[in-house]
């Protein structure tokens, strides 16, 4: 729901920036991609644990799932906060800014598909 949520808010603010974008299909769009994308990333099963390999330099590397899912949900929660900001303070930002928006969500949430895919490929 959280990303939902976050879908619509980003949608909403991009929407009511470019004029071809302001649809429901759109809306309906990223508020789908959202709850797909924080179900994937947030949902991630866990490496298995392997105590006989301490010490070894696989057990030094960083998760690739876990580091996507938290680098994507960052990044997608951040967007939604400023598009929350920009909506509730009736500001008109630049073109530019809320291009950044929408692309900054794009990218969180296909890190966290990517994340989830990974995950669940591993098992």
């Amino acid at each position: 729901m959280a990303g939902a949520a976050c879908g619509v808010f980003v949608g909403a603010h991009v929407g009511s920036s470019v004029p071809w974008l302001t649809t429901q299909g759109f809306l309906l769009l990223m508020m789908l991609s959202g709850a797909f994308g924080f179900y994937l990333g947030i949902d991630t099963p866990q490496i298995p644990f392997h105590p006989h390999e301490e010490g070894t330099p696989a057990e030094n590397k960083i998760d690739a799932a876990e580091f996507l899912s938290a680098v994507g949900t960052f990044l997608a929660t951040l967007t939604a906060f400023f598009a929350v900001g920009i909506i509730i303070l009736r500001e008109d930002p630049h073109i530019v800014w809320t291009s950044l928006i929408m692309a900054g969500w794009v990218i969180g949430v296909v890190m966290q598909i990517v994340a989830g895919a990974i995950a669940r490929m591993r098992r």
